[in-house]
């Protein structure tokens, strides 16, 4: 864990959970629920997960891309949630939305806090035990779903999302962001699949590729009417 997060340890003295703050942007809690039922969220905007690398990649155009999606998000007055470091593509996409004065919620597994540097100027930064606590309370934070380029983490975290949407577990938009064709492999897989006939057409089709911002924000401004959209 770095120093920074490590110093603002404290223990709950009225219970047996160890909580660790920040005066105005972190609430850490060693639990093995993501979240207490009187925690206050401070961050007031419609926010939109992005999925993305804790690498920057090798072409710079990731980069151009993401500071320009995560631009054009806070601008149309959306807030973000994302993985909670500050290096990568995850770093970039957080800098940009607070400079560019959007709020942004970070989710980061305690156990990560040495690989992925946590971010210490989030609106809210949440420190959590697992994995799966990580991308619980990302899922019900956010109201829509962008995965920008990225690794394992990054294909794994889009993927489990729509499965959970086939199952009929939320009704949110789910973007695959094709920057430079970088999914154009993964599109192809899942074009295949629903072609063996493993993956009904229906689910393949709540996957929106988008191969530009315009297209995003399209589908995100949406998010203020969504009586008038069909997921």
């Amino acid at each position: 864990m770095n120093n920074e997060i490590s110093d603002l340890i404290h223990t709950n003295q009225s219970s047996n959970t160890t909580t660790k703050h920040h005066p105005d942007s972190v609430t850490i809690k060693n639990t093995q629920t993501t979240q207490s039922s009187n925690q206050v969220h401070k961050a007031t905007q419609t926010l939109v997960a992005l999925y993305c690398g804790s690498r920057p990649g090798n072409n710079p155009i990731y980069k151009e891309k993401a500071i320009q999606l995560a631009k054009g998000i806070a601008h149309r007055g959306f807030g973000i949630v994302y993985g909670g470091a500050s290096i990568g593509l995850m770093g970039q996409v957080a800098d940009t939305v607070i400079q560019t004065g959007g709020e942004v919620v970070g989710v980061i597994p305690e156990f990560m806090l040495d690989y992925e540097i946590a971010h210490s100027t989030l609106t809210e930064l949440h420190v959590v035990e697992t994995m799966h606590q990580r991308k619980a309370m990302m899922a019900d934070r956010a109201s829509a779903f962008v995965a920008l380029p990225g690794g394992l983490g990054t294909f794994e975290e889009i993927l489990e999302i729509a499965t959970w949407g086939q199952l009929n577990q939320h009704q949110k938009p789910m973007i695959i962001y094709n920057v430079n064709g970088f999914y154009n492999a993964l599109i192809a897989q899942l074009d295949h699949a629903v072609a063996e006939g493993f993956l009904p057409p229906q689910h393949r089709a709540k996957l929106i590729i988008c191969d530009q911002a315009d297209q995003i924000y399209s589908v995100i401004h949406n998010l203020k009417h969504p009586k008038n959209m069909v997921v």
